[in-house]
């Protein structure tokens, strides 16, 4: 007889150094998609729960919930790291939620600075009093079951978006970027001639710009 498969599998998470997350944060995530060449948004159907409670910089922990189930999710719990987004996928799923209050409470707790889904997420009030900044789809309060299976650390699509454990997780209010660990250090250096361009046309607009310069010789 075969043995029976886990229920979550784990993968051992590689994160890039402090300095590189660092070199980021706080960056508006206009600035990033620049940096990746136009793209690296997801869905913008995917926001903040609660609006007040947008922003933040870490690195992406992933889980594979899958849908109607929250297993994986109190899994990588044990695998969370000060400073680690916790990403979770549901396939979508928006019969229910994958979290509410008390887990994300319990993933601030273990360091978590954000929790991103394509699910929905439950319990407001509790949320708003954890603080911890929830990018989903929506919210309802039917619950999920907890029995797997599921993954903790292999990579994931949100939305049609692929995310793996290690990359660098940024959101304001404008959404959430993904800033693949591979093109972390492309992205630093391509970050100060692009907040040079734009404060230079920020300057321009507040002295009057009317057109940019391609129109005007067009």
């Amino acid at each position: 007889m075969l043995d029976e498969a886990p229920k979550i599998q784990y993968r051992d998470v590689v994160r890039p150094k402090a300095a590189q997350v660092d070199a980021v944060r706080g960056t508006p995530t206009g600035f990033l998609v620049d940096a990746l060449g136009g793209g690296g948004a997801l869905d913008y159907r995917i926001k903040p729960a609660i609006p007040a409670q947008a922003a933040f910089c870490g690195v992406a922990l992933t889980c594979d919930a899958g849908p109607a189930d929250n297993l994986a999710v109190v899994a990588a719990l044990k695998s969370v790291q000060p400073g680690d987004v916790l990403v979770a996928a549901t396939a979508g799923h928006t019969g229910c939620a994958v979290t509410g209050d008390l887990v994300l409470g319990m993933a601030k707790n273990c360091g978590a600075v954000g929790f991103v889904t394509d699910g929905c997420v439950r319990d407001l009030p509790g949320m708003r009093a954890v603080g911890l900044p929830c990018y989903c789809v929506g919210v309802t309060p039917n619950s999920p079951h907890r029995s797997g299976p599921g993954t903790v650390g292999f990579p994931v699509t949100i939305a049609g978006h692929p995310v793996a454990s290690g990359d660098v997780v940024v959101a304001d209010q404008d959404g959430v970027v993904i800033i693949p660990q591979a093109r972390l250090a492309e992205v630093i250096a391509r970050l100060p001639a692009i907040r040079e361009a734009e404060a230079e046309m920020d300057q321009k607009v507040r002295d009057g710009l009317r057109l940019p310069a391609f129109m005007q010789d067009a």
